[in-house]
This record gives structure tokens, sequence and C-alpha cells, in this order.
């Protein structure tokens, strides 16, 4: 099945988020992940260390992208590449939403701040 239709697109809204899950095993795929999330006006995601590789690009908006420690400000058309066991946080410090596209492979786990872990089911 290598055409994915929006309305086969899985939403969840979770950490003040919205992730719309287009690309995951159960569309065909076997080692990527990709989705989009919607981010709310004055949005800030909570801190967490990734599993494995994710890449972000902006389709339109503002965010505030921190990859272990080291932040930058990112516009629409501007991408980001956070290593596997890098520590992310992620914020949308203005009055207007933002939405990136997110890949990353099969898999993904994230650790919270009180070290519980999370395991994204857009990334499973």
């Amino acid at each position: 099945m290598p055409f994915i239709r929006a309305d086969e697109a899985v939403v969840h809204e979770i950490h003040g988020g919205r992730f719309v899950s287009y690309v995951r095993p159960d569309t065909g795929s076997r080692d990527v992940a990709a989705w989009r999330v919607e981010i709310p006006a004055a949005m800030v995601g909570p801190t967490h260390t990734i599993s494995e590789e994710e890449t972000f690009y902006v389709l339109a908006g503002r965010i505030r992208l921190t990859i272990d420690a080291e932040s930058a400000e990112l516009r629409s058309g501007d991408a980001a590449v956070a290593p596997a066991g890098s520590e992310l946080g992620i914020a949308n410090t203005t009055d207007q939403p933002a939405h990136i596209w997110v890949t990353t492979r099969v898999g993904l786990t994230a650790e919270l701040a009180d070290g519980t872990t999370f395991a994204p089911p857009w990334a499973h």
C-alpha cells in the first residue's frame, strides 16, 4: 500500500499538541514513521530524550526547537535534525499555531524528564 490518503491519517492529541500520523507500519512502512504536528500558540512541550534520530521540517508558523541545550527559532521552510539520544524541547512562543512535519525510525521511544518512557503510537 504505497499511497496514504488524508482520511487514513490517525490523530493523537497528547502533551498539548495534535499529532497526525501518516507513515507507520499499519500504512505499509517497515522502517520510517512520519507525521504532522500542530502546535498551538503559546504551547511548550515536555522535554524528552529520544531513542532514534528525528528530522523536523516547519510547514507553517514558527517554533523554538532545543536539541541538547542548543536552541534555534525555526520558521516555515526551515529544518533540523536531532540525533538519537539527544534531549529535545519544542515550544511555540508566538500567538499563531505552527505546523511541522517529523520523520523518524519506526520504534522511537522518548524518556520524559520524570524518567517515564513513552512509546508514541504514531511511531509504532
